[in-house]
């Protein structure tokens, strides 16, 4: 999903520009308004499209409003939308130094959500969206059947994903979409997935939805004992903090963080650099102390949009600022290297 060149297709400057809004965190009502006019655009042949946009009739199209039915009729025109080129001028994020260099190193992202469970957009463009981000692989870690609220995925239907993944990656030249899942972490410390299943999976991000407010004790334990599964990989944004958005402010869960630490150093899993600006997760003073006990990590997104994809530069920022060693970031190396290391 990078820069369309110009003359661009309609519907490619129609993405484009939701991808940009994502990024930029514009409403969804928004995003959804150019996406949707994209596929209505698909469906036309470019004879009919263009004698619509002579007509003036774009609009009595089925999602498409006056300012989608302008950037269809200057793409026509052989021009790049107005809409689309200030987008460009305004949407990037300049990133430090030394998160650039992080950034360039990063070959792919190991926690994005399609519309399987709370994401927004259907897996293929997610991938295609992560493969114009120069990304070799992804892992599709939509939720885990207990975490209702955001469709989480039964085992049967797990299994159905594992299916259409496969059939995906035989289509697909130098990318790769790795299996996975964010598991629940359940208020014992079990995983909220049957072994079996798990066992199939090339990346399993483990997280706390629930219980939040637990005392420390109770809550370090229960994180501990998530840890210390084998088939966990990924400690997801281990806090659960909110710092921003529509869901407001939340605060730190409250865990002994040395012990959880030690814990991720001892049994090999990498803590997650959540790069959502509403998460920003761990904060930098658990980052700096998760360095300081040895652990690895993973810089990832937490995406549930394409356009989100292109927030991992929030984490590498974050990243930089601490310290993180390059060699320690799980998804700066190579899939085969990682997947030797999900499957020690």
């Amino acid at each position: 999903m990078g820069p369309v060149s110009s003359p661009a297709r309609p519907a490619d400057a129609l993405r484009r520009i939701a991808y940009l809004l994502e990024r930029a965190r514009e409403p969804t009502y928004r995003v959804r308004a150019f996406r949707t006019a994209a596929a209505t655009v698909d469906e036309l042949s470019d004879d009919e499209l263009a004698a619509r946009a002579e007509a003036g009739t774009l609009t009595e199209l089925r999602g498409i409003g006056k300012v989608t039915a302008t950037a269809i009729e200057e793409s026509l025109a052989g021009e790049t939308p107005v809409y689309l080129r200030r987008l460009e001028a305004t949407g990037g994020q300049p990133v430090a130094e030394g998160g650039a260099e992080i950034r360039a190193a990063l070959r792919g992202d190991l926690h994005t959500h399609s519309d399987w469970s709370d994401g927004g957009s259907p897996i293929p463009e997610m991938v295609a969206a992560a493969a114009g981000l120069g990304h070799e692989y992804v892992a599709l870690t939509d939720h885990s059947p207990r975490l209702t609220v955001a469709n989480g995925l039964s085992a049967d239907r797990l299994r159905e994903q594992l299916d259409v993944v496969a059939e995906l990656n035989a289509g697909l030249d130098g990318f790769r979409v790795l299996t996975g899942i964010e598991v629940d972490i359940n208020e014992d410390g079990s995983l909220d997935q049957s072994d079996e299943l798990l066992d199939r999976l090339d990346v399993v991000v483990a997280s706390v939805h629930s219980k939040l407010r637990s005392p420390a004790d109770v809550m370090t334990r229960r994180m501990v004992a998530a840890i210390a599964n084998p088939h966990v990989d990924v400690l997801g944004h281990c806090t659960g903090r909110l710092v921003t958005g529509s869901r407001g402010n939340r605060p730190e869960s409250e865990f002994d963080a040395e012990v959880v630490f030690a814990a991720c150093e001892r049994f090999g899993v990498a803590v997650e650099i959540n790069s959502r600006p509403e998460r920003l997760d761990p904060p930098k003073r658990l980052l700096r102390l998760a360095v300081e006990a040895g652990c690895l990590f993973a810089i990832d997104t937490d995406a549930h949009a394409p356009g989100q994809l292109d927030w991992q530069p929030y984490g590498c920022e974050r990243a930089a600022a601490c310290g993180v060693p390059m060699e320690r970031i799980v998804n700066s190396w190579t899939v085969d290297d990682l997947l030797a290391w999900t499957r020690r």
